[in-house]
């Protein structure tokens, strides 16, 4: 199933390789690749880990994460028994520089073994505490110096606030260029968010009635039925503002209201985004109360079942002031967005788990039919699903069959999953082949990311001064707490959680 394709020699080190997100994304997501042929003929992905394991041992427990995690389900033997002998795993402290020499030892064989300069990349699939030291190591031993072939990989969270992510930044910066640094959020990898950029610029349709003109408003929701489970040790330190607004739901925002972009290439793409997050109007410390909103969950019923509040989930602070919902007035002060409000909200153990962008346009600026054949007229919509289903739906008005003139609204809908029965890849295996091609576009760029921070900072400052919140203020199985009904109630709005099965 190996195929030549434009993936040249990759090494691969992870560091964290016997860590949860090896076993469920990154190994899974490289199997995924190899089959569909998009993996370079000659590949070393060596796992680093602390835990004392043979090759053929790790390989077991990588093929138990593949039986259970992959969207193809259970791994072909004949392909696995393939593909398996691409990975090995290392004991080792990283954060001893023998190791580093050890590393440089094994990518210079490989290299010899390939014949030819290849791709090194260095995935940090680590605790951020982690992130610099381990930068600081790589290139102490000179192991990036070829910035051509080099690139370190970071997972979220990009710093814990606007300070922490300048200095890490900066720390980066002082010894890679920016070409070399892949910041990664898995949720740019979802074909349904990359189908945003096609579904605005492929069709000339949409693109003249997408500002002010003709959108009245524009809703973002994330909502998720779980809890923190097992994360309360690092969610407690972070909460929903933190862990999804400043990454993930911004990114949906750029998405929709950026500009055309001349080309696709990366820095054109990620420049248009940027443009987005510096055009936000800031909040202030007299403004957060009016546009920002928290939560936290009580007690409740999910799904037919009882959940316990936050403060009682494991490794969560008793008296924690934590947010697990976060709501959001953001208003784009530029000749595209000035005056149309975008809501957004996200939050855990709320009645569905659903990811949908809302547009709502303008009324027609005259009715010319009798009332009587309005009274059931409604704004287009539309409505962009992005999980658990995935889709595109376009509210519009018709005429009722009968001899009487009325008007109803009816929807006009895409499917993914019926116009691609195949299946989807997930975000990892997407980023993953991108990281192989050295292709940046769904990466953060060190502005982007700090752009993002200055968005939630004040809020953040003020929810950190203000921190005897009085929670918990909504029950889990709800959809957040009353003050966030009473953000966008002002504006004479109400929120909208489609899902995808039902009429909009």
């Amino acid at each position: 199933m190996i195929a030549e394709n434009e993936v040249k020699a990759t090494h691969m080190t992870i560091f964290g390789g016997s860590g949860d997100l090896t076993k469920r994304k990154l190994i899974p997501g490289l199997y995924n690749l190899y089959l569909e042929g998009s993996f370079p003929v000659n590949c070393k992905i060596l796992c680093i880990g602390r835990t004392d394991m043979t090759d053929e041992g790790f390989r077991k427990l990588m093929k138990a994460g593949v039986d259970k995690y992959s969207r193809r389900g259970k791994s072909i033997k004949k392909e696995w028994d393939i593909f398996s002998r691409f990975i090995f795993y290392l004991e080792a402290d990283f954060l001893k520089p023998a190791f580093y020499k050890k590393l440089n030892v094994d990518i210079n064989k490989f290299e010899k073994e390939v014949g030819g300069v290849a791709n090194k990349i260095f995935y940090l699939a680590v605790n951020p505490q982690f992130f610099s030291p381990i930068a600081d190591f790589i290139n102490a031993q000179g192991l990036a110096a070829d910035k051509s072939h080099s690139r370190l990989v970071i997972e979220k969270p990009f710093g814990t606030d606007l300070k922490t992510a300048r200095e890490l930044n900066e720390q980066l910066l002082k010894n890679y260029d920016e070409e070399q640094l892949y910041r990664i959020d898995h949720y740019l990898g979802k074909e349904t968010v990359q189908n945003i950029l096609a579904f605005r610029f492929a069709n000339a349709l949409f693109e003249p009635i997408w500002n002010r003109n003709y959108i009245d408003h524009i809703q973002i929701t994330v909502a998720e039925k779980i809890g923190v489970e097992e994360r309360g040790g690092y969610y407690d330190h972070s909460g929903a503002l933190r862990d999804m607004i400043q990454n993930h739901v911004l990114q949906l925002v750029c998405l929709i209201a950026m500009e055309p972009p001349v080309n696709f290439t990366a820095n054109e793409i990620r420049n248009k985004k940027v443009d987005v997050l510096h055009a936000m109007k800031k909040m202030n410390a007299e403004t957060v109360h009016k546009n920002a909103v928290r939560g936290q969950y009580g007690a409740g019923m999910v799904a037919g079942k009882k959940a316990v509040a936050y403060r009682k989930e494991p490794k969560v602070d008793k008296e924690s002031t934590t947010e697990t919902f976060a709501a959001l007035k953001l208003e784009i002060e530029n000749w595209r967005w000035n005056g149309v409000p975008i809501y957004i909200r996200s939050g855990k153990r709320m009645k569905e788990t659903i990811s949908v962008i809302t547009i709502d346009f303008k009324p027609v600026p005259h009715h010319s039919f009798p009332q009587c054949a309005v009274e059931n007229w409604q704004p287009n919509r539309m409505v962009m699903n992005l999980q658990p289903d995935m889709g595109i739906r376009l509210r519009f008005q018709a005429k009722r069959p009968g001899l009487e003139m009325k008007l109803s609204p009816v929807d006009m809908l895409f499917n993914y999953k019926e116009a691609y029965p195949s299946g989807l890849p997930e975000g990892y295996e997407t980023l993953l082949l991108d990281l192989m091609q050295g292709d940046q576009t769904l990466f953060m760029r060190a502005d982007q990311v700090e752009a993002a921070w200055e968005v939630v900072t004040p809020a953040l400052n003020a929810w950190r001064e203000n921190g005897d919140a009085n929670f918990p203020d909504y029950e889990a199985g709800k959809n957040g707490p009353d003050a966030v009904d009473a953000l966008i109630a002002r504006d004479g709005y109400s929120w909208l959680m489609i899902p995808f099965d039902e009429k909009l």
